[in-house]
């Protein structure tokens, strides 16, 4: 299987549009159209579905499909149970695809910004500790030196944000690369480590005991990230080693405002980042009527880094923010 990854590697390499199998693709009939297409049902897996999210009929984008495959002199497409899957060169295509699509939105937003005398925008994800930590100051930063620069923040789990970088929905993000994406495919600067911690209400039982223990735990509801995230794998880790049950009663939730009116409305604990935690705790509002429990266990998650794509040039507002975060990131460093 890496061999067929590495030979899709090649297969565009080094060519472009005009030179690609010996022909003029954009001669030869090429559109933008086709490239939204590939690219739709490189996401939606089905043919139907791709149609649907470029609002056009399946029958019109079967005949894109096969207008490809006709230019191209190569099946993008093989059918399988549930849908179709890209062969090799499907893939590959749907990569160049996406990187041009992505080039057109850069030049849009860049003659944008210079017609309106604005900043330009940013597209940023990060994972809730860095989101509050680095991000937000980073972020008054540069509006404040820029006032018409316009970011766009997503605070999500880390691989929901590095698919969607792979998207080209994000400019970088600050999280972590999942186990199940290839590595190579991103450029990582580790900026720091998340430490995490367990809130209640106010008044909760458990914020009656100086230092609370793995073993007092379990009897309370929980919320929780869903399932396979990393900071639900660190409680259930901590859990399993000290042999402990883990929690029977579980909402599970990536929104911090849901997890937080859960644990205000009730006695349920929810692990979250400290910093989100910290913050949560200091506002006045009833929203932010929670405690950190004293626990005599620490709770560290991998660290975080600044994550863009190889091969994917930030736009001049995006390098901004992300050498502002960098910069951010070696103050609050403990070397």
């Amino acid at each position: 299987m890496r061999l067929e990854s590495d030979n899709e590697e090649q297969l565009f390499a080094g060519e472009s549009l005009d030179n690609l199998q010996g022909i003029g693709l954009l001669r030869s009939g090429l559109k933008l159209s086709h490239l939204r297409m590939i690219v739709a049902i490189e996401e939606h897996k089905q043919v139907s579905a791709a149609a649907d999210a470029l609002n056009i009929s399946q029958p019109a984008a079967s005949r894109m499909l096969t207008e490809m495959e006709t230019i191209l002199k190569a099946q993008l497409c093989e059918r399988i149970s549930r849908g179709v899957a890209l062969t090799a060169f499907g893939r590959a295509f749907a990569r160049r695809a996406r990187t041009i699509l992505l080039e057109l939105r850069e030049v849009d937003r860049e003659l944008s910004a210079l017609k309106s005398g604005t900043g330009g925008s940013v597209f940023l994800g990060a994972v809730t500790a860095p989101a509050i930590s680095l991000a937000v100051p980073a972020i008054q930063q540069v509006s404040a030196a820029y006032p018409g620069i316009e970011v766009n923040v997503r605070v999500e789990t880390s691989n929901v944000l590095a698919r969607e970088l792979l998207a080209a929905q994000q400019d970088f993000i600050i999280a972590r690369v999942p186990d199940d994406l290839n590595p190579r495919l991103f450029n990582v600067t580790e900026i720091g480590i998340e430490k995490a911690c367990l809130i209640v209400r106010k008044g909760h039982p458990l914020t009656e005991k100086p230092v609370v223990g793995l073993a007092d735990l379990p009897r309370y509801d929980w919320v929780f990230q869903p399932a396979g995230t990393l900071l639900r794998r660190r409680i259930e880790e901590l859990f399993i080693a000290a042999g402990v049950p883990l929690p029977s009663t579980v909402v599970n939730t990536s929104s911090i405002l849901l997890t937080t009116a859960i644990v205000c409305g009730s006695n349920a604990i929810a692990p979250v980042a400290r910093d989100m935690a910290t913050f949560i705790a200091d506002v006045g509002a009833q929203a932010g009527e929670i405690s950190i429990l004293n626990t005599d266990f620490e709770i560290d998650i991998k660290p975080y880094s600044l994550i863009s794509v190889k091969g994917r040039a930030l736009p001049p507002s995006a390098k901004l923010l992300y050498d502002l975060i960098w910069q951010r990131s070696r103050t609050l460093s403990p070397d």
